[in-house]
């Protein structure tokens, strides 16, 4: 882990959870690809209502990054790379962007928490996340579902 406040974030639950001693390095990252998101997202994490993220397979393929899986850690931070809070992997399920139910839009936890809010503001930033790939999104495109829980913050 590059980041200091992961490492530190991550040693600190550690020294309360000796028996995850062995598992690998969590992954650091923040939501979303702007300030003001990433740091809502976090805080939502934090306070126990946002307990899933979503990307698109095309997006993730793209960056060359492996897929999620189960009892993965994962150090969140905010935008300017803080660790706020440590969430470990519960479900991950591959998906058709047009069969996303509502269920799935509360997990999320932003915005109202409704299925059309979670569509368009995934679709704007799918648009963003492929458009330096000449790829752009579709209703049949996949979407990566992870659910997780938060399980340490300071």
């Amino acid at each position: 882990m590059d980041n200091a406040s992961a490492r530190n974030m991550w040693g600190d639950y550690l020294d309360k959870h000796l028996e995850d001693a062995f598992h690998e390095a969590p992954n650091t990252i923040h939501f979303c690809d702007n300030e003001e998101d990433a740091n809502t997202c976090a805080s939502l994490v934090k306070k126990g209502i946002k307990k899933a993220t979503s990307d698109s397979l095309l997006g993730l393929q793209h960056r060359k990054e492996r897929l999620p899986k189960i009892g993965d850690f994962t150090v969140i931070t905010n935008w300017e790379g803080e660790a706020q809070c440590i969430v470990k992997t519960t479900k991950v399920r591959l998906k058709p962007f047009f069969s996303i139910d509502e269920e799935y839009a509360k997990l999320e936890g932003e915005g109202d928490q409704s299925l059309d809010y979670w569509k368009k503001v995934h679709w704007d930033y799918f648009t963003r996340e492929l458009e330096p790939f000449g790829r752009v999104p579709r209703e049949s495109m996949i979407i990566v579902c992870q659910e997780f829980e938060k399980v340490f913050e300071r």
